[in-house]
C-alpha cells in the first residue's frame, strides 16, 4: 500500500494586517476551500504572516541608523536603516563579507540579516521581524483550532534559511506545537538489523520544506496543511532544533 501525504496550500487568505485573528483567517479559509482541519493535521504557516498579525512591522522612516550601521551599511552596500534593524535584533554578530550579514538573534537563530526582510509586505519602506516567540506563536494557533475545528492538531512557523554548505534556501521550522521537533532513532535496528547509534531525523523541518514545496516565493500561498504525515506527537519546541554551542562546530 503506498504512502501518501497530501500537502493543500490554502490560497484564499486575505492580506494579513495587525491585530487580525489569523487562526479564524486560516480556518476560514480551509473551509472555504474544502480542505478543513482534521485531527492529525500538520499546518504549516509561513513567519511573514504571523509576524503581519502580531505587528511585527517596522516602518523605515521612522528610523535613525547609528554610526556603526552607516558603517556597516557602507561595506555591504545596504540601507543603513535596514542594518540598524538588524542590529537591533542581534544577540551577536557572526559574519560580514561579501555584502550579507549574518548574525544570532535574541531568539538563538543564526541567519542572514536577522531574518529582517521586506518581501510580500506591502509598502517599500516596511520591513518585517521574526515573532518575538515563534514557539508561543504556534501554541496560540494550535489552541485556537482545538477551539475552532475541535481538532488536535500540530503548527509549524516556518522561514526561508540558508545553510553554510549548500546554495540556496529552504524553509525550516523556527516556531513547533503539538509535536516532537526532532525524533531518535538511536538504539533502534534498521530492516538489516544494523543497530543505529547517532541518527536524529529534524521531522519539523522535513515537513517545513515540503511545505515550502507549495509556499513558493511568488505563489501567495502562506499556509499549508499536511495530511498523512508521521510526526511524533508531543509538546515540543523550535528551540530543541537550535544546537547548543559546546555541540556547534561552525561557532
Amino acid at each position: 500500500m503506498a504512502v501518501e501525504l497530501r500537502v493543500a496550500g490554502l490560497t484564499s487568505l486575505p492580506e494579513v494586517r495587525p491585530g487580525d485573528d489569523l487562526a479564524r483567517l486560516i480556518f476560514d479559509a480551509a473551509e472555504r476551500e474544502g480542505v478543513g482541519l482534521q485531527d492529525g493535521d500538520v499546518v504549516s504557516v509561513t513567519q511573514k504572516i504571523v509576524s503581519k498579525a502580531e505587528g511585527r512591522l517596522v516602518d523605515l522612516r521612522e528610523v535613525e541608523p547609528s554610526d556603526f550601521a552607516r558603517q556597516v551599511a557602507a561595506q555591504a552596500e545596504k540601507d543603513p536603516r535596514v542594518v540598524e534593524v538588524v542590529l537591533r535584533e542581534t544577540k551577536r554578530v557572526v559574519r560580514m563579507d561579501k555584502g550579507v550579514l549574518v548574525v544570532e538573534t535574541h531568539g538563538g537563530f543564526v541567519c542572514a540579516n536577522a531574518g529582517v526582510d521586506n518581501s510580500n509586505i506591502p509598502g517599500s519602506d516596511i520591513v518585517s521581524l521574526l515573532p518575538a516567540d515563534p514557539d508561543a506563536s504556534a501554541a496560540r494557533l494550535r489552541a485556537a483550532f482545538r477551539t475552532l475545528a475541535g481538532v488536535e492538531t500540530a503548527v509549524i512557523i516556518t522561514d526561508s534559511f540558508g545553510r553554510p554548505w549548500r546554495e540556496g534556501t529552504t524553509e525550516i521550522a523556527i516556531g513547533v506545537a503539538g509535536m516532537l521537533p526532532v525524533e531518535s532513532y538511536r538504539g533502534r535496528a534498521d530492516r538489516f538489523g544494523n543497530l543505529l547509534r547517532t541518527t536524529e531525523i529534524a521531522v519539523a523541518d522535513q515537513l517545513a520544506a515540503a511545505a515550502g514545496a507549495v509556499t513558493e516565493k511568488l505563489s501567495g500561498v502562506p499556509v499549508v496543511v499536511l495530511r498523512g504525515a508521521a510526526y511524533p506527537a508531543g509538546e515540543g519546541t523550535g528551540k530543541a532544533l537550535l544546537r547548543p554551542p559546546d555541540r556547534d562546530m561552525f561557532r
